[in-house]
């Protein structure tokens, strides 16, 4: 039995029960709601080019505003990491305060072989592990496929911070609740673009829709070479990154 058939046969058994009328009532309109949305086919993902990317960290003050996220360090919704790939191929990775501080320069030049930014958030997979360890369904997916959390369920238990494989979640430092990036679902759902594209001076983030061929995002991925993060783990991420170096994890 499928969730909408479900809703409407506990709605009609509710019926028979005490102030049951009303709130069957409510699951229907509930369940008309959910239908209707669903329907929209969208599909939020987000494109990112790293040969755009200047490293400026705009995109990580941006985020920590918008989404009240804790001030300390170490505690980052989206960060950038600063890739240094030596002549010797030795490979040195930075992001001093989450891509905000000074990338120190700690290799001479003649000895780099080619240096770039990569931003990183959650990915918002198709097949997220982190949904799949939450024991009380805290984790789960909007019907755009965007993955979030719902504090009022979280019992921080901390199991969907370590299957994440991209490092994306954190623990909230005061609600004792994980935390992550949720591309700014509350601005998006206003028509607004996330906080961080919004302020990227290169447009190095590309917002939109998968499944309307004529969002910034379906061009991107018609017109460029498109990458993920660990391809091989079968999560299916919705963040596609432009000219993803093979040093990148």
């Amino acid at each position: 039995m499928n969730r909408r058939n479900f809703v409407s046969l506990l709605s009609q058994l509710l019926v028979f029960l005490p102030f049951g009328g009303t709130f069957g009532a409510f699951l229907k309109s509930a369940d008309k709601s959910l239908t209707a949305e669903a329907v929209t086919g969208q599909r939020y993902a987000m494109g990112i080019q790293i040969s755009e990317c200047i490293g400026c960290g705009r995109c990580v003050v941006a985020c920590k505003t918008e989404n009240n996220v804790p001030r300390k360090p170490f505690f980052f919704r989206t960060w950038v990491e600063r890739y240094i790939i030596k002549k010797d191929d030795e490979v040195i990775v930075q992001s001093k305060d989450g891509g905000v501080g000074a990338f120190t320069e700690t290799v001479k030049e003649k000895d780099i072989l080619r240096s770039f930014f990569v931003p990183k958030l959650c990915n918002h997979c198709d097949n997220p592990p982190c949904a799949q360890v939450c024991p009380v369904g805290a984790t789960f997916q909007t019907v755009e496929g965007i993955v979030l959390v719902d504090e009022n369920r979280c019992i921080g238990c901390s199991y969907c911070i370590q299957a994440c494989p991209y490092g994306a979640r954190y623990m909230h430092p005061e609600k004792h609740t994980a935390d992550k990036c949720t591309l700014c679902y509350h601005r998006i759902k206003k028509g607004m673009l996330p906080a961080c594209v919004e302020v990227c001076p290169m447009q190095a983030r590309v917002f939109g829709d998968l499944n309307s061929g004529a969002s910034p995002l379906a061009r991107l991925k018609r017109m460029k070479n498109i990458s993920v993060l660990k391809p091989g783990l079968n999560t299916k991420p919705k963040v596609f990154y432009t000219d993803l170096d093979g040093e990148v994890r």
